[in-house]
């Protein structure tokens, strides 16, 4: 039988196995988050390309990968990463993890006190890119609670 519960983060159990619709919130996250990543990327590779010239493809993902400029982006890159993995484990997804992703998505989103580089550079690229702006708030919207709605 299916739910009529809306689709949202925060109606995971955190005892209860992952369901199908866990799953979908998990891979809509994804989404959400590879979108965000490419948008904060574009960015990057603009300024970086303004001060150092333009790059191949090539280039650009030996830059983002081992180039300090990009590094700050790495925590995004990672959480999609841990994203695919759960998704993709033998072991079944547990809502526990699902929360547990979805709330280190969260904070990745949260920039409160501007205190590490990567909020600093988020910050950065949130003032000089009307296109973050949009991507981010797309996040903020997929992350927000029932409870705000």
């Amino acid at each position: 039988m299916t739910s009529n519960r809306p689709l949202s983060f925060t109606n995971m159990s955190s005892t209860s196995p992952s369901t199908d619709r866990d799953r979908q919130r998990l891979r809509e996250l994804r989404r959400g988050l590879l979108r965000l990543h490419k948008t904060l990327l574009d960015a990057e590779r603009a300024a970086y390309e303004q001060l150092h010239g333009q790059v191949s493809n090539h280039r650009m993902l030996q830059l983002v990968i081992g180039d300090e400029w990009f590094s700050w982006l790495h925590p995004m890159s990672q959480l999609v990463v841990k994203i695919d993995d759960a998704l993709k484990a033998e072991e079944p997804l547990t809502a526990i993890e699902a929360d547990r992703l979805t709330n280190e998505a969260r904070t990745l989103l949260n920039l409160p006190a501007m205190g590490s580089r990567y909020e600093q550079q988020y910050q950065n690229a949130l003032q000089r890119e009307p296109d973050v702006v949009v991507a981010h708030a797309a996040m903020s919207q997929l992350l927000k609670d029932d409870t705000q709605r």
